[in-house]
């Protein structure tokens, strides 16, 4: 009778460390590098060339990371051909971009001070 009862103990005290260990776990905060990045995230540019009449720009960008493509020279549309007024060839900016219709799109830009 002692032996079952001092095992039923020893299973009730191993039982809760578990419990405690599984709360721990499921309450520890994501590691800073786990967080994502948020959609739509700043890209950093340069301008290369800005084509009014197509409503499209060329830009030298770094990685987009919510398009998940490298760094590389490309042409964008761009959702409002009034941005293009904003920049010209050889501006440093920071830019937005969405793919759209199968088509990748600047949706916001800012020139760099």
């Amino acid at each position: 009778m002692k032996f079952k009862s001092t095992l039923i103990g020893l299973s009730l005290f191993a039982a809760s460390g578990l419990i405690g260990l599984a709360q721990a776990q499921t309450a520890a905060p994501a590691a800073p590098g786990a967080m994502q990045m948020p959609a739509g995230a700043m890209t950093d540019g340069e301008v290369r060339k800005v084509d009014k009449d197509n409503k499209k720009i060329t830009l030298k960008h770094g990685e987009i990371k919510n398009l998940d493509m490298p760094g590389m020279t490309m042409v964008f549309a761009v959702k409002d051909p009034a941005m293009l007024d904003m920049v010209k060839p050889g501006d440093k900016v920071m830019f937005k971009a969405e793919k759209s219709g199968g088509a990748l799109v600047v949706t916001e830009i800012q020139p760099v001070k």
